[in-house]
Protein backbone atom coordinates (compact mmCIF):
# COMPACT_ATOMS: atom_id res chain seq x y z
CA UNK A 1 0.00 0.00 0.00
CA UNK A 2 1.31 3.37 -0.65
CA UNK A 3 2.27 5.36 2.03
CA UNK A 4 0.10 8.96 2.55
CA UNK A 5 2.30 12.39 2.33
CA UNK A 6 2.01 13.46 5.64
CA UNK A 7 0.82 17.10 3.93
CA UNK A 8 -1.80 14.78 2.26
CA UNK A 9 -2.87 13.95 5.93
CA UNK A 10 -3.14 17.46 6.89
CA UNK A 11 -5.21 18.04 3.71
CA UNK A 12 -7.70 15.48 4.41
CA UNK A 13 -7.77 16.61 8.10
CA UNK A 14 -8.65 20.17 6.90
CA UNK A 15 -11.43 18.53 4.68
CA UNK A 16 -12.63 16.75 7.36
CA UNK A 17 -13.42 19.66 10.07
CA UNK A 18 -14.61 21.91 6.86
CA UNK A 19 -17.27 19.01 6.09
CA UNK A 20 -18.01 19.08 9.90
CA UNK A 21 -18.34 22.55 10.39
CA UNK A 22 -20.48 22.65 7.28
CA UNK A 23 -22.80 20.10 8.54
CA UNK A 24 -22.91 21.98 11.63
CA UNK A 25 -23.85 25.16 9.64
CA UNK A 26 -26.82 23.34 7.69
CA UNK A 27 -28.08 21.79 10.85
CA UNK A 28 -28.06 25.19 12.23
CA UNK A 29 -29.87 26.87 9.91
CA UNK A 30 -32.66 23.82 9.40
CA UNK A 31 -33.32 24.46 13.17
CA UNK A 32 -33.73 28.54 12.95
CA UNK A 33 -36.04 28.42 9.59
CA UNK A 34 -33.44 29.36 7.74
CA UNK A 35 -32.98 29.55 3.85
CA UNK A 36 -30.25 31.46 3.81
CA UNK A 37 -27.00 30.62 4.97
CA UNK A 38 -24.18 32.43 6.96
CA UNK A 39 -20.73 33.19 5.55
CA UNK A 40 -18.34 31.08 6.71
CA UNK A 41 -14.32 32.85 7.56
CA UNK A 42 -12.35 30.15 9.08
CA UNK A 43 -9.80 31.56 11.53
CA UNK A 44 -6.41 30.73 10.84
CA UNK A 45 -4.27 32.08 13.61
CA UNK A 46 -1.44 29.85 14.83
CA UNK A 47 -2.00 27.78 11.56
CA UNK A 48 0.78 28.09 9.02
CA UNK A 49 0.21 29.64 4.86
CA UNK A 50 0.14 25.88 4.05
CA UNK A 51 -3.25 25.15 5.70
CA UNK A 52 -4.47 28.22 4.35
CA UNK A 53 -3.55 27.16 0.92
CA UNK A 54 -5.40 23.68 1.54
CA UNK A 55 -8.55 25.78 2.64
CA UNK A 56 -8.48 27.50 -1.02
CA UNK A 57 -8.37 24.68 -2.35
CA UNK A 58 -11.16 23.07 -1.00
CA UNK A 59 -13.48 26.52 -1.97
CA UNK A 60 -12.95 28.48 0.87
CA UNK A 61 -13.34 32.34 -0.15
CA UNK A 62 -12.66 34.20 3.81
CA UNK A 63 -10.38 33.46 6.48
CA UNK A 64 -9.60 35.42 9.58
CA UNK A 65 -6.73 36.69 11.35
CA UNK A 66 -6.72 38.41 14.83
CA UNK A 67 -3.11 39.50 14.96
CA UNK A 68 -0.82 41.72 12.72
CA UNK A 69 2.09 40.56 13.41
CA UNK A 70 1.21 37.05 12.26
CA UNK A 71 -0.71 37.86 10.02
CA UNK A 72 0.96 40.22 7.59
CA UNK A 73 3.55 37.48 6.36
CA UNK A 74 0.89 35.01 6.46
CA UNK A 75 -1.26 36.88 4.09
CA UNK A 76 1.79 37.50 1.97
CA UNK A 77 3.07 33.51 1.84
CA UNK A 78 -0.47 32.62 0.76
CA UNK A 79 -0.42 34.77 -2.40
CA UNK A 80 2.75 33.52 -3.15
CA UNK A 81 1.65 29.56 -2.46
CA UNK A 82 -2.11 30.11 -3.77
CA UNK A 83 -0.41 31.85 -7.45
CA UNK A 84 1.94 28.70 -7.34
CA UNK A 85 -0.70 26.39 -7.50
CA UNK A 86 -3.11 28.55 -9.64
CA UNK A 87 -5.45 28.88 -7.03
CA UNK A 88 -7.54 31.63 -6.23
CA UNK A 89 -6.88 33.07 -2.67
CA UNK A 90 -8.94 33.85 -0.06
CA UNK A 91 -9.89 37.17 1.10
CA UNK A 92 -8.45 38.11 4.47
CA UNK A 93 -10.71 39.52 7.15
CA UNK A 94 -8.91 41.52 10.61
CA UNK A 95 -11.15 40.00 13.26
CA UNK A 96 -8.85 40.86 16.01
CA UNK A 97 -8.55 44.24 18.65
CA UNK A 98 -6.39 46.56 16.39
CA UNK A 99 -4.10 49.08 17.42
CA UNK A 100 -3.87 52.46 15.38
CA UNK A 101 -0.29 52.34 14.55
CA UNK A 102 -1.00 49.36 12.71
CA UNK A 103 -3.89 50.32 10.54
CA UNK A 104 -1.41 50.85 7.84
CA UNK A 105 -0.44 47.37 7.69
CA UNK A 106 -3.71 45.55 7.90
CA UNK A 107 -5.13 47.86 5.03
CA UNK A 108 -2.24 46.07 2.98
CA UNK A 109 -3.65 42.65 3.08
CA UNK A 110 -7.27 42.96 4.49
CA UNK A 111 -10.01 43.28 2.32
CA UNK A 112 -12.26 44.12 6.01
CA UNK A 113 -11.49 45.09 9.34
CA UNK A 114 -14.22 43.53 11.64
CA UNK A 115 -13.18 45.44 15.53
CA UNK A 116 -13.63 49.08 14.45
CA UNK A 117 -14.23 49.87 17.97
CA UNK A 118 -13.59 53.85 18.57
CA UNK A 119 -12.92 57.01 16.45
CA UNK A 120 -9.48 57.09 16.54
CA UNK A 121 -9.20 54.05 14.70
CA UNK A 122 -11.63 55.12 11.67
CA UNK A 123 -9.79 58.05 11.13
CA UNK A 124 -6.61 55.82 11.39
CA UNK A 125 -8.05 53.05 8.38
CA UNK A 126 -8.84 56.13 6.32
CA UNK A 127 -5.45 57.71 6.47
CA UNK A 128 -4.09 55.22 5.35
CA UNK A 129 -6.67 54.37 2.73
CA UNK A 130 -5.18 57.97 1.51
CA UNK A 131 -2.04 57.12 1.88
CA UNK A 132 -2.63 54.26 -0.29
CA UNK A 133 -4.71 55.80 -3.01
CA UNK A 134 -2.19 58.36 -3.57
CA UNK A 135 0.58 55.81 -3.93
CA UNK A 136 -1.61 53.50 -6.53
CA UNK A 137 -2.05 56.63 -8.71
CA UNK A 138 1.42 57.08 -8.57
CA UNK A 139 2.22 53.61 -9.58
CA UNK A 140 3.82 52.68 -6.64
CA UNK A 141 1.12 49.75 -5.72
CA UNK A 142 -1.94 47.97 -6.66
CA UNK A 143 -4.78 49.89 -6.34
CA UNK A 144 -7.19 48.22 -3.90
CA UNK A 145 -10.54 47.97 -3.39
CA UNK A 146 -12.51 50.24 -0.09
CA UNK A 147 -11.84 48.39 2.91
CA UNK A 148 -14.89 47.21 4.76
CA UNK A 149 -15.35 48.06 8.49
CA UNK A 150 -17.55 46.33 10.95
CA UNK A 151 -18.40 47.80 14.39
CA UNK A 152 -17.50 45.67 16.89
CA UNK A 153 -19.74 46.19 19.85
CA UNK A 154 -19.91 45.17 23.48
CA UNK A 155 -22.75 43.24 24.47
CA UNK A 156 -21.95 42.30 27.36
CA UNK A 157 -24.48 44.48 30.15
CA UNK A 158 -22.89 43.70 33.06
CA UNK A 159 -20.80 46.67 35.11
CA UNK A 160 -16.68 46.04 34.32
CA UNK A 161 -16.30 45.20 37.80
CA UNK A 162 -19.12 42.74 37.63
CA UNK A 163 -17.13 41.00 34.55
CA UNK A 164 -14.84 37.60 34.67
CA UNK A 165 -10.98 38.51 34.88
CA UNK A 166 -9.79 34.86 34.21
CA UNK A 167 -8.82 33.54 31.44
CA UNK A 168 -8.87 35.72 27.61
CA UNK A 169 -9.45 38.50 29.36
CA UNK A 170 -11.81 41.10 27.83
CA UNK A 171 -13.91 40.79 24.73
CA UNK A 172 -13.24 44.31 23.34
CA UNK A 173 -16.14 46.62 21.55
CA UNK A 174 -17.90 49.71 21.47
CA UNK A 175 -20.38 50.45 23.79
CA UNK A 176 -23.79 49.96 22.56
CA UNK A 177 -24.45 54.08 22.59
CA UNK A 178 -21.57 54.93 20.75
CA UNK A 179 -22.45 52.41 17.73
CA UNK A 180 -24.32 56.19 16.14
CA UNK A 181 -21.39 58.01 16.33
CA UNK A 182 -19.13 55.65 14.95
CA UNK A 183 -21.30 54.67 12.31
CA UNK A 184 -21.98 57.95 11.16
CA UNK A 185 -17.76 58.75 10.84
CA UNK A 186 -17.49 55.09 9.04
CA UNK A 187 -19.72 56.56 6.06
CA UNK A 188 -18.66 59.87 6.28
CA UNK A 189 -14.91 58.43 5.71
CA UNK A 190 -13.89 57.75 1.80
CA UNK A 191 -12.65 54.94 0.67
CA UNK A 192 -14.15 53.22 4.28
CA UNK A 193 -17.30 51.05 3.92
CA UNK A 194 -19.81 50.70 6.77
CA UNK A 195 -21.26 46.98 6.37
CA UNK A 196 -22.37 46.27 9.79
CA UNK A 197 -21.46 45.01 12.95
CA UNK A 198 -19.35 42.33 15.11
CA UNK A 199 -19.73 40.40 18.62
CA UNK A 200 -17.95 38.38 20.63
CA UNK A 201 -20.32 36.34 23.38
CA UNK A 202 -19.23 37.39 26.80
CA UNK A 203 -17.65 34.93 29.06
CA UNK A 204 -20.27 33.58 31.65
CA UNK A 205 -23.98 34.62 30.02
CA UNK A 206 -25.86 32.45 27.68
CA UNK A 207 -24.57 33.48 23.81
CA UNK A 208 -28.37 33.25 22.51
CA UNK A 209 -28.58 36.33 25.06
CA UNK A 210 -25.85 38.20 23.57
CA UNK A 211 -26.45 37.76 19.98
CA UNK A 212 -30.24 38.53 20.29
CA UNK A 213 -28.87 41.72 21.86
CA UNK A 214 -26.15 42.08 19.30
CA UNK A 215 -29.29 41.65 16.34
CA UNK A 216 -31.48 43.95 18.07
CA UNK A 217 -28.48 47.12 17.56
CA UNK A 218 -27.71 45.79 13.73
CA UNK A 219 -31.53 46.03 13.29
CA UNK A 220 -31.14 49.63 14.70
CA UNK A 221 -28.21 50.41 12.89
CA UNK A 222 -29.85 48.98 9.41
CA UNK A 223 -32.54 51.61 10.12
CA UNK A 224 -29.91 54.86 9.39
CA UNK A 225 -27.48 52.65 7.30
CA UNK A 226 -29.26 50.35 4.74
CA UNK A 227 -25.61 48.99 3.35
CA UNK A 228 -24.39 47.56 7.25
CA UNK A 229 -26.29 44.49 6.73
CA UNK A 230 -23.60 42.19 7.86
CA UNK A 231 -23.52 40.77 11.06
CA UNK A 232 -20.46 38.61 12.55
CA UNK A 233 -21.13 36.80 15.29
CA UNK A 234 -20.27 33.11 16.00
CA UNK A 235 -17.42 30.84 16.80
CA UNK A 236 -16.62 27.05 17.13
CA UNK A 237 -18.52 27.16 20.64
CA UNK A 238 -22.03 29.10 19.91
CA UNK A 239 -22.37 29.19 15.86
CA UNK A 240 -25.84 27.55 16.31
CA UNK A 241 -26.69 30.13 18.74
CA UNK A 242 -25.34 32.53 16.59
CA UNK A 243 -27.11 31.34 13.20
CA UNK A 244 -30.48 31.37 14.95
CA UNK A 245 -30.03 34.95 16.34
CA UNK A 246 -29.48 35.67 12.42
CA UNK A 247 -25.64 36.07 11.80
CA UNK A 248 -24.24 36.65 8.65
CA UNK A 249 -20.93 35.68 8.70
CA UNK A 250 -19.50 33.23 11.47
CA UNK A 251 -16.00 33.06 12.53
CA UNK A 252 -15.03 29.39 12.70
CA UNK A 253 -11.41 27.89 13.73
CA UNK A 254 -10.54 25.31 16.00
CA UNK A 255 -13.46 23.11 14.53
CA UNK A 256 -11.72 23.01 11.32
CA UNK A 257 -8.09 23.60 11.53
CA UNK A 258 -7.57 21.57 15.18
CA UNK A 259 -5.79 23.46 17.93
CA UNK A 260 -2.02 24.23 18.11
CA UNK A 261 0.37 25.69 20.68
CA UNK A 262 0.50 29.44 21.56
CA UNK A 263 3.01 32.15 19.02
CA UNK A 264 4.40 34.34 21.44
Amino acid sequence: MTEQHPAADRSAEIAAGLEHVHGRIEAACAAAGRTDRPRLIVVTKTHPAEDVLSLARLGVTDVGENRDQEARPKAEATAGLCAEASVTAPAWHFIGQLQSNKAKHVIRYAAAVHSVDRESLVDALARAMQVRAERAASGEVPAREDLDCLIQVDVDPREPEDRPTDGIGGRGGAAPEDVPALAARIAAAPRLRLRGLMCVAPRGIDPAESFARAADLSARLRDGHPEADRLSMGMTADLEEAVAAGATHLRIGSDILGRRAHLG
